[in-house]
């Protein structure tokens, strides 16, 4: 007898387990979905888009899922879609004008977005500013760089820098995909792959893996910054980033001690340095004299922090 209770409470003791174990698993089917779970869902790639006043031949497979992997990418980046977005709302209104008197194709301003997302940011090769120059370049097409002045944080200047660069590669290829290739991978580069596979044409270059997706990440940058609600961004105009509104002063001078000069003038330094950040140092010696514009804020524009 007590041989079969204790082989009656093992089978007891085992429907048990078996059921917390699989009857609860049961319960949970594989393809019952949470109400509360988020969907991810493919976005749009269009049938046909130019980039730089030029076609993207989508037609061709390989390219279109060269756009098709950008587009996931950046339409799923979240942050940086959304810091692209509100940054834009003040530069764009900066770097356009510019392109524009260049003659370059305003397309041009989702290349900056590409290369720094419109930030002041610096690679681990030293490349500097907006538009990622490094010293040699920017030096090159007319910027100064020292340890007092670095003009690839001047957003104005290292537009125009830029432009004088984009400018050179056209005249050299004809076409500005491939002026925009040669900005990333450099003239020389772009030079010799295309001599050794006889094409000019930047879609049928077979290229490194940085400068084969930069194209296709620039156009899925134009396509969802032109189409953000298409693409799930929703912003507000309260949630974008205003132009800096500033007025400009003359320095020719040397100045010994930039808090100083910044009070001079109503401000504090650190505001100095936010609107000119390609003064790098709390100095200029300025030796020779040269005419630098500071720019300021306009009174009342912003608010400065009280001591």
């Amino acid at each position: 007898m007590k041989i079969f209770y204790s082989v009656l409470s093992g089978i007891i003791l085992s429907t048990i387990v078996f059921t917390l174990l699989f009857g609860f698993q049961s319960n949970n089917k594989v393809d019952d979905k949470p109400n509360n779970q988020q969907i991810a869902s493919q976005p749009d790639t269009p049938e046909e888009m130019y980039l730089f006043g030029e076609k993207v031949p989508l037609e061709n497979f390989e390219i279109y899922e060269r756009v098709d992997r950008e587009l996931v990418v950046n339409a799923y980046w979240h942050s940086a879609t959304i810091l692209a977005l509100k940054r834009a709302a003040r530069w764009f209104p900066v770097i356009e004008p510019i392109l524009k008197r260049n003659n370059i194709p305003v397309d041009f301003k989702y290349l900056a977005v590409a290369e720094s997302n419109l930030e002041n940011v610096v690679s681990p090769a030293g490349a500097t500013g907006f538009w990622q120059f490094i010293k040699s370049a920017a030096v090159e097409y007319g910027l100064e760089v020292n340890d007092e002045v670095d003009e690839r944080y001047d957003v104005e200047k290292s537009t125009e820098a830029a432009c004088r660069y984009l400018k050179d590669a056209y005249a050299k290829y004809g076409s500005w995909t491939m002026a925009a290739a040669a900005y990333n991978a450099g003239m020389n580069g772009i030079s010799k792959w295309s001599s050794i596979q006889k094409t000019n044409n930047y879609y049928n270059l077979t290229l490194g893996i940085e400068t084969s997706r930069y194209i296709a990440r620039i156009a899925a940058i134009k396509i969802i910054m032109e189409n953000p609600v298409k693409y799930g961004y929703y912003l507000n105009n309260d949630d974008l980033y205003n132009p800096l509104k500033y007025k400009e002063v003359i320095l020719d001078s040397s100045v010994a001690d930039f808090a100083d000069y910044a009070a001079s003038l109503g401000i504090n330094y650190k505001t100095l340095k936010l609107f000119n950040p390609w003064l790098r140092d709390s100095s200029l010696k300025n030796k020779n004299g040269k005419k630098y514009t500071i720019k300021i804020p306009e009174e009342g524009s912003i608010v400065l922090i009280k001591e």
